[in-house]
């Protein structure tokens, strides 16, 4: 699914050269919930937005989903992105004068699909995150985790091979994390959904099925998830 061998990211030159990442080897299979860890500034979220195709390593290799990503142009790097790559921030990004359903519909539309093809995607989808009756609200009328499904749900509409996840509890309370990381796990599980997710909170390490901890830009430790030390 995800294969990254060498990957590289240097920002700056000579004396204030920084290494974001330092020759990354990763492998990842289909169906995989690998949590991402490690102090700021350790890599995490640039290697996030490498896999997302934000951004292009200084050196090494990458395929996801058996395209070499690399090689893309910027055309086919925006193309590919919005086939087969979904994403989830912590704060949100919804259009706030747009609807749930209007919110989750974009992507569709933007892949050139029907108006009657992205109705029927959307209210699946809703469905599948618990919010089949708040498809008409706006953003301002959810609370914080109803707008996370909703995100949720936007990056998932497509079916993308790979769901990406900028720590996307970082705004929710306790109960809310929960519900989404239960949402997410279940919806890993279901639709064999690949999942990457950036995270800060050792409890999180439950619903992973590996957990990668970068120090340095670089993979100090890639084990097992489950849970943590002191963890219930």
């Amino acid at each position: 699914m995800i294969r990254g061998e060498h990957l590289t990211k240097v920002y700056g030159v000579g004396s204030v050269e920084v290494r974001a990442l330092d020759g990354v080897d990763i492998e990842i299979a289909k169906g995989e919930f690998v949590g991402v860890m490690g102090a700021s500034g350790s890599g995490k979220s640039t290697l996030l937005h490498m896999l997302g195709l934000l951004d292009r390593p200084t050196d090494g290799a990458l395929a996801i989903d058996g395209v070499d990503v690399t090689r893309l142009s910027e055309g086919e790097r925006e193309l590919f992105r919005l086939q087969r790559l979904g994403y989830v921030f912590q704060d949100y990004a919804l259009v706030p004068e747009l609807t749930a359903q209007e919110n989750v519909y974009l992507p569709s539309k933007v892949r050139g699909m029907t108006a009657k093809e992205c109705t029927v995607a959307c209210r699946g989808i809703l469905d599948q995150v618990g919010l089949k009756d708040r498809a008409g609200f706006l953003p301002g009328e959810l609370s914080g985790g109803e707008q996370q499904r909703v995100a949720i749900a936007r990056a998932l509409v497509n079916r993308p091979a790979l769901l990406l996840a900028d720590e996307p509890c970082a705004n929710l309370d306790s109960r809310n994390s929960v519900l989404i990381l239960d949402l997410i796990r279940k919806l890993n599980r279901e639709l064999r959904q690949t999942v990457v997710m950036v995270s800060h909170e050792d409890w999180h390490r439950r619903y992973f099925d590996r957990v990668l901890f970068l120090r340095d830009g670089r993979i100090v430790e890639d084990e097992y998830g489950g849970d943590a030390p002191g963890t219930a």
